[in-house]
């Protein structure tokens, strides 16, 4: 930020009751701003001339970087602000909540769309030839054989461009004008998302979308909490808990807020969704302010998934976490029409050439500068303008066969100008949950160091059990035993009973009667329907307590009468009460999740703790056994678990208290504090045991990703989700080989412990590198090309805990890096901006929903669909798009090549050889067809494209279409070209139209011939194509009598004169195939025969 930029916010922006050398910065307590009156007036009017200036540029503006830079990229506010509840004017200075993806306006679309296509080279030289025509000296032949072609395309495009933005208008309005209800003094009143200001109070009802972020004030629940649905933003399936603040809940109505003078302090608007500081208080009174997190937030685009609360309206629009971590769509260029645009400047050099050589040979006489101009016209058709619209209907014809492949169900095509990049990628960068996961978690492994269990022997553990509950005289699921002395099926009990209670999943029953699990974790879930199946049930839980229940099946002949009763209860179920005194989520930093409880029954209270390996085995006691078998499960693919207690007693819980309470509402070093707290219990934790649980992948991911690193693909995974979790998904993928070793990067935040780990890691050679996001980040900000370089080189990169942004970024540095082709895949929200930053998307509809389907380049139902559409489709369409192209532009190549041998001959005049129908109809009634069934033409089989995914390595290479390629067309072109032109004037008659006869049905034949040779696979369109067009070519001779004699044409003369030029200009060619396809045939043809 410059000087003079701060300067002028420090005036703009006061304190309240700022004395001199007082502290100015962005800290959480920091007192409420307020703006100065005379400098808020002199921003108002610099807004308003802003607006307007950015209005004008706007509509005479034609890039479209200056069309995002102004209708996107405003300003974000980048101070802390105070939030006057209910609303006051200061809502007028934040932005409006308005969701805007459109691409254009009214006044913006035709210049933008105008520049998109002129841009290229191809659509700008054809415009300047076109308007060449309106020069009299410059004239040549009919206008509307110029401008037609052009106006084609240039229709077609602007059509398209048309309907897809008035798509993104309708989806715009429909999200902008979704209702909402606001409390006012009035009572509740229905204004639509559009209109919500910050510091509005808004209700939420369930399964409605949070329209802005809010600060959640009051929940229906007496508990004060609710779940929310964050899929669309950070990709997990999971609900989250939310807690109302508790001033406001204990409040005892709604219209009870409007009383009070509540004041909300958030900090500046920023991307990161898993932080959040701020407090709240009420009638300016500073003793009662209470802290804010994220667990009191609503963050825009989540989801409400119980019930109804009400909230207070902090972000909105540009400024909320959603926004902020989406990338706006740029147009997607495939290499194949870079490529072909760099061949354009070629063929425009080469007119050049030949029009500067027609000139000097005749001598410079006369106005040669405009005889200059007059061939350069003559030779236009050298650069084909067909070759558009050949290529975008062939892309058409591409995204059809995808659509209407049967093996590979519902995939859509929604950007059908970029198929062939499918042909052409060396980086996949793949989402985890739901992408290569169904997000399905299964417990498939219990050990406990002297004995384990499986699948197939989970009875056992209910007959453990059963055997422990009955030898009990009282029912006590954590009574403490000593561990010596215990017997295995106590052991199962207690590790059950534990893995029951130390979670944060809440039970949430429907309206029918059906019990669901919610929680952050889908671990935690899993765990908890496992202990369900074996007899021991999560029945409620509440911020204070969890009642379980244990089945009849387990108690036997137990007469003991439930403690309480509850409607899913049976008679003879048992109900046990536990007290939550202490709960410590899981953290990144922590790696375990614990809980405090007190036993109802027995007045007990025990520590339960699970957490990952590498950090709980510092914290239990001596064992020899679970660093083994936790290498074991993880070599399974299985997510591990460490399962660990300790009970304390009651002057130890109290002292654990009071520090941890003081920590807790310390203003400085909190998070250390509350570490050492909890650390004096951490200590000589009992192992109980060890769990695995399995994420299940999607169907054929393991053969996919095999598949894909056969034919030389890179594979990166991009996910939000932790280290453990990645890994595990890693290695039971088969991302990670089964004997490759993993080098992890985590918690890195210093530039020069970054430095040191590249160092490490490059000193350890092919390993497969998992990166946390925090490390990344440091990584990319101050050592982007170090990093970059070295990674590349490694044949798997996992990436942890990655926000939207970053694995965007991630996708922009690898393409900036490399000059790759990247596809990137997800099906979550928080993929988007991922998939667009990519030069291919594709979305997954899933569980995650369609955002990240609408957004993509492709969508389809399953990862292993990649494969298909890479190996086989992919394949097809460059291949085919490569020989189309190449064929076309030989096509304007030859008739040039006989204008100018035509031209030379006859004193280097510059006169057209073919005009007004022949030369329209040379370009499509009389070759369109079969050079256009080239896009349905095979080099291989579909089994061979897949058996052996190596030969997709060859189209990395960019062989089919290359300079060697386009050289190679050149000189058959010129060969062809001069041997028609030559043969036809040799053996011409009297008169001048029967060498325009011959010369031209030789040239149309020939032209047949060579599609015919450079078929592989022969379709019956094909053959039809090839039919119809001799067919209407004859026919049309005796309608064009300006130009054939059909008496001479009618006679065997020409007949034969025709044949022998035809033969002269192909035969060559199909020689020369044949010795290549004997002495050097091609990879695929050798796999085949």
């Amino acid at each position: 930020m410059s000087i003079a930029l701060q300067q002028r916010i420090s005036r703009t922006y006061q304190p309240l009751d700022a004395g001199p050398g007082e502290d100015d910065g962005l800290a959480p307590a920091r007192r409420p701003l307020r703006r100065s009156s005379a400098s808020a007036a002199a921003n108002d009017r610099r807004r308003r001339r802003r607006s307007w200036w950015t209005f004008l540029v706007c509509c005479l503006s034609v890039p479209s970087v200056v069309r995002d830079a102004l209708f996107r990229g405003n300003r974000v506010t980048v101070l802390p602000r105070t939030i006057l509840v209910p609303v006051d004017r200061q809502a007028a200075s934040y932005p409006p909540n308005t969701v805007r993806n459109q691409k254009y306006n009214l006044i913006s679309f035709l210049p933008i769309v105008l520049y998109e296509q002129f841009k290229f080279f191809f659509n700008l030289y054809f415009l300047l030839v076109a308007l060449s025509q309106f020069v009299p000296a410059l004239k040549i032949g009919y206008l509307f054989t110029y401008f037609a072609p052009l106006a084609f395309v240039l229709a077609v495009t602007i059509g398209k461009e048309a309907l897809d933005d008035y798509k993104r208008y309708k989806r715009d309005k429909e999200a902008n004008s979704q209702l909402y209800r606001k409390l006012t003094p009035q009572g509740a009143e229905s204004i639509p998302s559009s209109q919500i200001r910050v510091g509005d109070l808004i209700y939420i009802s369930k399964d409605q979308r949070v329209p802005a972020d809010c600060i959640l004030l009051r929940t229906e629940d007496a508990s004060g909490t609710c779940f929310i649905r964050t899929d669309q933003l950070d990709g997990e399936t999971d609900w989250k808990l939310r807690i109302a603040v508790p001033m406001c809940q204990k409040l005892p109505a709604d219209d009870s807020l409007l009383d009070l003078r509540l004041s909300i302090y958030a900090d500046r608007p920023m991307k990161d969704i898993h932080t959040f500081l701020g407090n709240i208080s009420k009638n300016s009174d500073i003793s009662e302010t209470q802290p804010l997190t994220v667990d009191n937030t609503l963050w825009s685009n989540t989801v409400v998934a119980s019930g109804l609360v009400l909230g207070a309206v902090v972000y909105t629009g540009r400024e909320t976490r959603a926004v902020m971590n989406t990338s706006f769509p740029k147009t997607k260029v495939g290499l194949l029409d870079l490529e072909i645009n760099r061949l354009a400047k070629i063929l425009a050099f080469v007119t050049l050439l030949l029009s500067a050589a027609m000139v000097v040979l005749n001598g410079l006489k006369g106005l040669w500068y405009v005889y200059l101009f007059r061939f350069l016209i003559l030779f236009s058709s050298i650069i084909p303008i067909s070759l558009r619209v050949n290529l975008d209907m062939g892309k058409t014809v591409y995204s059809m066969q995808i659509m209407s492949d049967k093996k590979i169900p519902d995939t859509i095509v929604r950007t059908s100008t970029i198929p062939e990049e499918l042909g052409r990628i060396e980086y996949v960068l793949t989402d985890k949950t739901g992408t290569l996961t169904k997000n399905e978690m299964e417990l498939k492994r219990l050990h406990m160091g002297t004995m384990s269990f499986g699948v197939d022997s989970m009875d056992d553990v209910r007959v453990h059990l059963q055997t422990a509950l009955q030898s009990q005289n009282e029912t006590n699921f954590v009574g403490y035993r000593p561990k010596r002395g215990r017997d295995i099926s106590s052991r199962v009990l207690d590790i059950v009973t534990t893995l029951a209670l130390c979670h944060n999943v809440t039970p949430v029953v429907s309206l029918d009667g059906i019990t669901t699990y919610q929680a952050a974790s889908p671990d935690e879930v899993a765990i908890v329907k496992w202990t369900s199946t074996v007899g021991v049930t999560l029945h409620k839980r509440s911020l204070t307590h969890i009642h379980l229940q244990v089945s009849d099946r387990l108690l036997g002949d137990s007469k003991t009468t439930p403690a309480t009763s509850a409607p899913s209860a049976t008679a003879k179920d048992q109900l046990l009460s536990y007290q939550i005194l202490n709960v410590f989520p899981f953290t990144s930093e922590t790696k375990r999740m614990g809980i405090i409880v007190r036993s109802e029954a027995t007045r007990e209270i025990w520590f339960l703790v699970k957490g990952a390996d590498g950090v709980m085995a510092r914290l239990v006691r001596y064992n020899d056994w679970l660093e083994e078998e936790c290498g074991n499960m993880a070599r399974e693919g299985l997510r591990t678990l460490v399962i660990a207690r300790r009970r304390l007693s009651e002057e130890e819980y109290s002292d654990f208290d009071r520090r941890y309470n003081a920590a807790q509402i310390s203003t400085s070093e909190r998070a250390e504090l509350t570490r050492a707290a909890i650390g004096g219990i951490e200590r000589e934790l009992e192992l109980l045991g060890l769990t695995g649980v399995e994420d299940k992948l999607q169907d054929e991911v393991k053969i996919s990703l095999e598949l894909l690193r056969n034919a030389g693909i890179k594979i990166w995974m991009l996910t939000g989700d932790k280290i453990e979790t990645a890994s595990c998904i890693a290695v039971s993928s088969k991302l990670v080989a089964r004997n490759q070793s993993i080098h992890t990067i985590s918690k890195v935040s210093d530039p020069t412990r970054a430095l040191d780990e590249l160092d490490i890691l490059r000193s350890k050679g092919d390993v497969a590198l998992i990166v946390d996001g925090e490390s990344l980040h440091t990584f990319t900000q101050y050592h982007v090309e170090t990093f970059t370089r070295c990674a590349l080189t490694l044949p798997v990169v996992v990436c942890c805990r990655c926000s939207p942004t970053q694995k965007a970024e991630i996708t922009s540095i690898i393409r900036q890096y490399t000059g790759r082709r990247v596809l990137a895949i997800g099906d979550g929200g928080n993929d988007v901006s991922m998939i667009q930053a990519a030069d291919i998307g594709v979305g997954i509809v899933g569980k995650e929903g369609r955002q990240a389907s609408l957004a993509a380049d492709f969508s389809v139902t399953q990862f292993s669909f990649i494969t298909r559409l890479m190996l086989w489709h992919g394949r097809n369409s460059y291949k085919r798009s490569a020989k189309l192209s190449q064929f076309v532009i030989h096509r304007g190549l030859i008739i040039s090549v006989m204008q100018a041998v035509f031209s030379a001959i006859f004193y280097f005049a510059p006169l057209p050889l073919y005009q007004g129908w022949l030369l329209v109809g040379y370009a499509t009634i009389y070759t369109m067809a079969p050079v256009f069934s080239l896009v349905l033409d095979k080099d291989l089989t579909e089994e061979t494209a897949l058996l052996y995914p190596e030969l997709y390595k060859e189209l990395r290479k960019g062989r089919s279409l290359s300079y060697r390629t386009f050289f190679t067309w050149l000189l058959i072109s010129v060969y062809q070209g001069g041997a028609i032109m030559i043969l036809s004037l040799w053996l011409f008659e009297d008169e001048f139209v029967n060498v325009v006869a011959i010369s031209f049905t030789a040239l149309v034949f020939n032209e047949l011939l060579m599609v015919a040779l450079e078929i592989v696979t022969w379709h019956p369109l094909m053959v039809w194509s090839e039919i119809m067009t001799v067919a209407v070519y004859i026919g049309s001779m005796f309608w064009l009598k300006t130009d054939f004699d059909m008496q001479f044409i009618l006679t065997w003369v020409f007949v034969w004169k025709v044949a022998i030029i035809t033969s002269v200009s192909s035969l060559p060619l199909y020689l020369i195939k044949y010795l290549r396809s004997v002495h050097s045939p091609a990879i695929y043809r050798k796999l085949q025969g």
